[in-house]
């Protein structure tokens, strides 16, 4: 198995990275996210995943490993294949992704391209206690899953884990919260819906 590359990013085009280690160019099926991240780079270390079928044997390649993480989880699903989990983690983050589970938000993973409603409520429904449990995305992923909004909200979700609430937990209870509003108002809204 191949765990990741490391080399030089000699091409890439939208869906696909082409990195050279010594000689030989991986061609990597990848987000949109990882392109973005490592496009202007020289050289890129790539965590992979090698899928295996009957016709086929595609490499797949992240920028970071709770992105690689998640497309594992997502391929668990039944009826998620390679090419679906890409399209999901190219529009949103895996700390997203994680706050769209906890929080049951199949509606959001329907705008990613390939992805229809029944698909969208099977991964919710199959990944939930994955991730209520954290099971499923790297603990720094989790940390940020109020990233869609400011200051104020960072500090209420910070207090909330403080009081022995997991990331995921935290971030679905904020869920439709004010971000303009003052902490103390976010913490109370918060507890509130961990109650």
């Amino acid at each position: 198995m191949i765990y990741s590359l490391n080399g030089e990013l000699v091409h890439w085009e939208q869906g696909l990275a082409v990195v050279e280690c010594g000689g030989v160019g991986y061609a990597c099926r990848t987000t949109m996210n990882t392109l973005a991240r490592i496009r202007d780079l020289d050289e890129v270390k790539l965590y992979t995943y090698l899928h295996i079928t009957d016709s086929s044997l595609d490499l797949f390649g992240f920028a970071d490993y709770s992105e690689l993480q998640c497309f594992k989880q997502l391929i668990s699903v039944n009826g998620v294949g390679p090419k679906a989990a890409l399209s999901i983690l190219s529009d949103i983050t895996p700390s997203k992704l994680a706050l769209c589970i906890a929080s049951g938000d199949s509606k959001t993973l329907t705008k990613s391209p390939g992805i229809g409603a029944k698909i969208a409520q099977r991964i919710v429904l199959e990944l939930k206690d994955k991730v209520a449990k954290g099971n499923s995305f790297s603990a720094e992923e989790l940390k940020s899953v109020p990233a869609m909004a400011g200051d104020n909200l960072s500090e209420a979700m910070l207090a909330l884990q403080t009081l022995g609430f997991n990331p995921v937990q935290c971030g679905a209870a904020l869920q439709g919260a004010d971000v303009n509003a003052p902490v103390e108002e976010l913490i109370k809204f918060g507890l509130k819906n961990l109650a």
